[in-house]
């Protein structure tokens, strides 16, 4: 996964450019994907714009550095204008990128991804900057609007955004957003492994420790099984015999915390994104005690990785 020393004098610039920036270039690509399910995958339901914004924002510029990616690929050599060239690539419109590629490549795309790559357009376009216009004040978000259009469409259903009485956003509605920014992104990064196998380089390589590695390798488009990896650890824990981390807590006593059900616990470690839940009250109960220095050097070892409970003893 490129690991391996690179000599820049070992490449022409046109090779070190798709081998290597590009490859990173991907990696961000990726990321910013991945960051855009996650937002989400977070999202309870739809009343609040900011939320629809990070989404779509995210989405946006993963899914067009996708695209340029993939162009680039397909189209540069270097023969052609390269300053030209360049300032072709600036644009922010999805759809007009996706034209371009299909001159070269049928990308065999639904109707319902185009679909979607039209409100990342006009997003990204537009929308993004409406609330800086003072003709905003009285219009609902442009964006969220479309968003929900988009899913209330292809789902049979009606979002309600009514403060008291909004839509959840639920598993079938994280499905089908995950499986159509799931198919986009495949099929661009696919076309990315088939023009690098022609051209004899390794932009698609992707680094198994990245956020992009779940999105273009391992092809996942939701958080399932990192809940059941979470729920499971959390399990084990719990019910895990006397062992060396037992004995490591014992050290200090553990905060009288006001008894909520177990899972209201677990839920904000799971989601702690935007939870506050128990900020306040931790805040207020660390006044009490005398030594919290001691304390935090006691919590900062629970959870570090190159700890072993066993020297600590």
């Amino acid at each position: 996964m490129k690991h391996h020393s690179i000599d820049e004098n070992d490449f022409s610039p046109d090779e070190f450019w798709k081998n290597f920036r590009l490859g990173t270039e991907l990696t961000i690509s990726g990321n910013f994907i991945y960051n855009g399910l996650h937002c989400f995958e977070l999202m309870s339901h739809f009343y609040y714009d900011d939320e629809s914004f990070e989404f779509l924002y995210n989405i946006s510029v993963g899914i067009e550095r996708l695209q340029k990616i993939t162009l680039i690929l397909l189209e540069h050599n270097l023969e052609i204008d390269q300053e030209e060239f360049e300032k072709s690539l600036i644009t922010h419109n999805h759809i007009d990128i996706h034209n371009r590629i299909e001159k070269h490549i049928n990308m065999n795309l639904g109707k319902v991804h185009l679909e979607f790559l039209n409100i990342l357009s006009r997003f990204y376009k537009t929308s993004r900057y409406e609330k800086f216009s003072l003709k905003s004040v009285y219009k609902s978000d442009t964006s969220k609007s479309e968003l929900i259009n988009f899913i209330n469409k292809n789902l049979n259903i009606k979002i309600s955004t009514d403060f008291f009485s909004c839509t959840e956003n639920d598993e079938r509605i994280k499905k089908f957003i995950g499986k159509t920014i799931g198919k986009i992104s495949t099929k661009y990064y696919n076309q990315i492994i088939e023009s690098c196998r022609k051209l004899n380089i390794y932009t698609y390589e992707v680094s198994t420790e990245s956020k992009a590695f779940k999105i273009f390798l391992s092809k996942e488009f939701d958080f399932i099984n990192e809940k059941i990896i979470q729920r499971e650890i959390i399990k084990f824990l719990l019910q895990a015999e006397q062992n060396d981390l037992n004995r490591y807590l014992e050290n200090e006593p553990s905060l009288e915390l006001e008894y909520f059900r177990p899972n209201t616990y677990i839920n904000y470690l799971m989601d702690y994104h935007k939870k506050t839940n128990f900020r306040g009250e931790i805040s207020e109960l660390y006044t009490e005690i005398d030594n919290i220095k001691k304390r935090f050097n006691h919590l900062e070892l629970i959870g570090h990785i190159d700890i072993d409970f066993n020297s600590e003893k």
